[in-house]
């Protein structure tokens, strides 16, 4: 029998509860789980959950609005095709998507349409491109992504 205080992180606690998870609902809304000094705030959305997770301490209501950020962001930049597979595809995307939105547990953006367009480097008025340090950004993980896929294809 599984209880929360015999397991020693979060983490490990929602690697046991996640029959739980899938079987609770798939609904398109986020849920939230309470234990021990977390909340996780999650979304299903294809075969892909999406966490937040922070202190008992922290709003839920922001951790959804980051979620959602997080979510709908993911969807504009693969065009609503969010599965397993885009994601892998479009990891560096995912990411710098991820870093616009929160970095250091401080939450810079929950507008999904302006993470995205930060992220794709299109201004929002002018449609230029952003700053150098943004392009050589996104160049490094095309070539990562680049070097990942060779290496994966040998």
């Amino acid at each position: 029998s599984l209880s929360l205080s015999s397991l020693s992180s979060p983490f490990s606690y929602l690697t046991h509860s996640f029959f739980f998870i899938l079987c609770s609902s798939f609904t398109r809304s986020a849920e939230i789980i309470m234990f021990d000094n977390f909340i996780v705030v999650y979304k299903f959305i294809s075969d892909v959950y999406f966490y937040v997770v922070a202190s008992v301490d922290e709003n839920e209501i922001i951790m959804a609005q980051v979620l959602q950020a997080l979510t709908e962001s993911t969807q504009a930049l693969l065009r609503s095709s969010v599965d397993k597979k885009a994601i892998l595809e479009n990891l560096d995307l995912v990411l710098v998507a991820m870093d616009e939105i929160i970095d250091g547990g401080i939450i810079f953006e929950t507008d999904s349409q302006q993470v995205a367009s930060r992220v794709t480097m299109r201004g929002k008025d002018d449609g230029s491109l952003g700053n150098l340090s943004d392009q050589t950004l996104s160049q490094a993980f095309a070539s990562a992504k680049e070097q990942f896929s060779k290496h994966m294809l040998r």
